[in-house]
């Protein structure tokens, strides 16, 4: 090419540059995001403590550990947890999407960068005589067509820079739903695992009402023998350990299900199960205070919240989008190239060249000031979203501490309805082997033992459940994941 050619498109590119860096510098329209000061998150009760935490004995004010799990001193547990959040099929697919998301904000910024195109190409070709009005027939010749073109569209109001503000809060709530999805995995193990064990107590509860009621029945048969007891005695003394039996293929289904979630939330068939773990007859239990935190505390970690106000920030930035659209579009262009026959390649009668700014805009606005609007109600509703998921995080921790408080209470009483109940079994006992009472007084004792321990074994298989329901909206367990924003501190302001 020549010189002069080079020359000039080396200084189209410095005015690109100028006007690259004026662009960079200057506004970008739309509203610049920040917390909105009404937001639910704001709000005093909010960020204050937990109405149920100061009623509640057994937990305290202090932050809630990053590994909650480790809190029930359970080795086994922590395996479970650990490999749930290593081979999860869920936790692979939130990766995924994450990992898309990093791919579509780098797709934005793309937008920054100059569009650089290459086109080339040879062919034997021979033209058509006749369109040229010519008796004979042309010759056949050597075509070759080279061409580069490149454009930069120079962002003066901003809409390239809210699209990469709004794909990386987009990004951002996405890293902030996979973190929401390990507080789940977590969770779910913990559940599975009590259930497990819980399912065992109760299964070795009922085994023991049902031994217990078996020599009893075995002890009235011998007093029918010596007549010291009716028929009646001994058909309820049958009825009851019938009765027992009957609970006992329940807890073992519910033990085998909770076996079987446990090898699926690990990633695994539910034939692989770990069958050890039907041994685990305890009721997993924290018997330390559990760390509950705050209203501020839990707002900053819980990733729903910090998902729900990425959408907004990424909502307010689409506002900018399509404000943008009010404004011309500046694009700065220049091409080179070169068509002829071969021969001639790169000669100075085959080359072209051309550069210089192109200005489009849309004069009816009606479209550009609609998609705004639309723009702007999104912005409302994801402000409302937002606020919901704050007022629900808050619930849930609240509804959670309700009803552990009150199983704590329910456990307490049933359990002096246990001992007393013991008590009142071996008085029965004592009195029926003295003659001084019938069978029918033992058989209602040995009925509310049973009943007794039963409840007992449950209300701790609930409250096994009911501590894994408030870490799970204490919404701990991610935070080996990267860092969070810290959304009461967000501000995206453009200048």
């Amino acid at each position: 090419m020549a010189v002069a050619v080079v020359s000039a498109h080396l200084s189209f590119w410095r005015a690109a540059a100028v006007l690259g860096a004026a662009a960079l510098a200057g506004c970008a329209v739309g509203p610049d995001y920040h917390l909105p000061k009404q937001a639910a998150f704001n709000a005093l009760a909010a960020q204050g403590a937990f109405v149920g935490s100061k009623r509640n004995p057994r937990v305290i004010d202090t932050p809630l550990p990053p590994d909650w799990w480790r809190l029930y001193d359970s080795p086994e547990l922590d395996r479970l947890v650990l490999g749930a959040l290593t081979a999860n099929t869920d936790l692979r697919l939130a990766e995924a999407n994450l990992e898309r998301s990093r791919a579509l904000v780098e797709l934005a910024k793309t937008q920054q960068q100059p569009n650089v195109s290459f086109n080339g190409g040879v062919e034997r070709a021979q033209l058509s005589a006749e369109q040229y009005l010519f008796a004979g027939t042309l010759p056949q010749f050597y075509l070759y067509d080279v061409n580069l073109t490149a454009s930069y569209e120079v962002d003066l109001f901003g809409r390239i820079r809210r699209g990469i503000e709004a794909a990386e809060a987009d990004d951002a709530a996405v890293e902030a739903a996979r973190d929401w999805v390990r507080v789940a995995v977590a969770a779910n193990v913990a559940r599975a695992y009590a259930d497990a064990c819980g399912a065992g107590d109760e299964l070795v509860t009922a085994r023991q009402s049902l031994a217990l009621q078996e020599k009893s029945l075995a002890f009235t048969r011998r007093l029918f023998v010596g007549g010291r007891a009716t028929h009646l005695d001994t058909s309820r003394s049958q009825a009851l350990v019938d009765q027992l039996r009957s609970t006992i293929p329940a807890f073992v289904a519910r033990q085998r299900n909770a076996l079987y979630r446990l090898a699926t939330l690990n990633g695994k068939p539910p034939e692989e199960f770990e069958p050890q773990l039907a041994r685990c007859v305890t009721t997993p239990n924290v018997k330390r205070l559990i760390p509950v935190g705050n209203g501020a505390t839990l707002l900053r970690r819980r990733p729903d919240v910090r998902a729900a106000e990425r959408e907004l920030a990424a909502a307010t930035a689409e506002i900018g989008v399509e404000t943008a659209a009010l404004y011309p579009t500046v694009v700065l262009g220049a091409s080179v190239g070169s068509t002829g026959v071969t021969q001639d390649f790169l000669t100075q009668r085959t080359n072209d060249f051309a550069y210089g700014p192109g200005v489009s805009w849309q004069l009816n606005q009606s479209p550009a000031r609609a998609r705004i609007a639309a723009a702007t109600a999104a912005q409302k509703a994801q402000l409302a979203r937002f606020d919901g998921v704050v007022l629900g995080a808050l619930q849930d921790v609240e509804s959670a501490l309700n009803v552990y408080k009150h199983d704590l209470e329910a456990k307490k009483s049933l359990t002096d309805a246990r001992n007393s109940a013991a008590a009142a079994l071996s008085d029965a006992d004592r009195l029926q082997a003295a003659g001084r009472t019938d069978a029918l007084s033992t058989l209602d004792a040995q009925r509310t033992l049973a009943s007794a321990n039963a409840a007992l074994a449950a209300i701790r298989s609930r409250i096994a459940q009911d501590q894994v329901n408030l870490f799970f909206a204490l919404g701990g367990g991610w935070e080996d994941a990267p860092t969070p924003v810290n959304i009461s501190a967000v501000t995206t302001d453009h200048n």
